[in-house]
């Protein structure tokens, strides 16, 4: 175990634990931090496990804030070996199934605060059950990429190409028809009029494909 004044002042090169913090782990309440690295390995098994962000609470408490809060005397929280996560976005059931097969033998319950405390102490369980969920979490799962035929991509930049033939054609005609006689010549300004439609159309159909790219790069589909 390492124990360090402030979480602030752990080394980068010495913090293993991927998918947590030195501050998630360290004191609420007086930023100090002890690393028991068997629980915290078990921590990140447990994470890798469910696949899906915990949300911790409460992990390392030093003696003076342990005391603040009204946590026990005996409180694994003091030696860095308990952690209370939040049921937020996870099935209680699910979860203190999974935390037992990462190791975790200590198990409270509290469905009124919506957490669950695990700790790598004597095997024990005491608080409330949670009361049944309406309905099971939904599975995580990838935003799904655009067909081909759907993508704004291809609509925008399909409507640029187009628009940008036309006002090419149109302004090929114009100067055909500028060496022509008579009643023809009448139709310039109108075409005139029909080139700056069809650059304004081009224009239109890049900034949809700017937006639809920059979109779908929030989206994380490219």
């Amino acid at each position: 175990m390492t124990f360090y004044q402030h979480w602030r002042n752990v080394p980068a090169n010495a913090w293993r634990w991927r998918n947590f913090s030195p501050a998630e782990i360290a004191c609420r309440g007086t930023g100090k931090l002890l690393v028991n690295d068997d629980a915290l390995d078990r921590l990140q098994a447990l994470r890798t496990a469910l696949g899906k962000p915990m949300i911790i609470n409460s992990a390392y408490r030093s003696p003076e804030h342990n005391k603040r809060v009204g946590g026990a005397t005996g409180s694994k929280h003091l030696s860095g070996t308990a952690f209370d996560v939040s049921m937020a976005n996870h099935d209680p059931a699910s979860f203190i199934a999974a935390a037992r097969r990462a190791g975790f033998s200590g198990i409270g319950t509290y469905p009124r605060s919506n957490f669950v405390h695990i700790d790598t102490g004597p095997a024990r369980t005491w608080g409330d059950p949670f009361p049944a969920r309406p309905t099971a979490f939904a599975p995580d799962k990838p935003p799904a990429r655009e067909h081909l035929a759907e993508s704004r991509t291809m609509a925008g930049g399909g409507a640029a190409g187009v628009a940008t033939i036309g006002a090419a054609g149109t302004e090929v005609l114009q100067q055909a028809l500028s060496d022509a006689q008579g009643s023809v010549q009448a139709l310039i300004p109108y075409l005139d009029t029909m080139r700056w439609v069809f650059l304004a159309l081009a224009l239109a159909g890049i900034a949809l494909t700017i937006y639809a790219r920059l979109d779908d790069w929030k989206r994380g589909r490219r």
